[in-house]
């Protein structure tokens, strides 16, 4: 597949930011509605009824600080998933939230886990380490933009601030990883110029040919017929009259 092709932005693409966006906000809305509290439904790590967490925890978020510290991020690495590996982003996303809902519930502390940066976590971690993986060109300044933009999320694996589910993000981050090592991807190819390939014969190209071999420039003047013009007169002879 050429590049043209497999780097092609349609806004179908903008469906799955826009799903996450308003999922995680409708489920919000609803717990002001109703006045109720969805936390019980998050992951609660050991416990069998726990479990149901993995499914519901992403779309779950105790304030709307952590709404809306998680909706920028979701959106823009969604679209950037969609856009870049189209092909599996349903499978990353599908695996990503289940591997890290459960790896959550085995690590995490006695508590309710939850918000959708178990996910984040998820894609940040994949986008990098793919982009690494495939050495693609593109794909790797995309994984040294991910550097610069997310690179200060690494710190929020480790236990540095309370309140914060880490093994949520350690889980998302390790989980990235796996997917990113094992889910094959499809990457375009590169386009070759005519002096990569390999039946290219140097003899025969116009260009080196105005070079001699010590790789001076030798001016090449080529005789070009020119269009001559023939004319051609006829001579009418008249006769005298006496």
């Amino acid at each position: 597949m050429i590049e043209s092709n497999y780097f092609k932005f349609s806004l179908s693409m903008l469906l799955a930011p826009m799903f996450a966006v308003l999922a995680i906000w409708t489920v919000f809305w609803l717990e002001l509605r109703l006045g109720v509290n969805f936390n019980e439904y998050g992951i609660y790590p050991r416990k069998l009824l726990g479990l149901q967490g993995v499914l519901f925890s992403p779309f779950i978020h105790g304030s709307v600080e952590h709404l809306y510290n998680n909706t920028i991020p979701l959106a823009i690495l969604t679209l950037t998933l969609v856009y870049f590996y189209q092909r599996n982003a349903l499978k990353v996303l599908c695996y990503g939230i289940i591997i890290t809902g459960i790896l959550t519930w085995l690590i995490g502390r006695p508590s309710f886990h939850i918000g959708a940066s178990g996910l984040i976590y998820v894609l940040v971690s994949f986008v990098f380490f793919k982009g690494v993986f495939t050495k693609y060109y593109r794909l790797i300044a995309l994984s040294l933009a991910i550097v610069f933009i997310y690179g200060s999320m690494l710190w929020y694996i480790f236990p540095i601030e309370e309140g914060i589910s880490w093994e949520g993000h350690l889980s998302g981050f390790i989980t990235g990883l796996i997917l990113a090592k094992f889910i094959k991807t499809t990457i375009p190819e590169s386009k070759k110029y005519k002096w990569e390939q390999d039946d290219f014969n140097e003899e025969e190209d116009e260009f080196l040919k105005h070079f001699d071999e010590n790789g001076n420039f030798v001016e090449k003047i080529e005789n070009e017929e020119k269009d001559t013009v023939k004319l051609v007169y006829h001579i009418k002879k008249t006769q005298k009259e006496d």
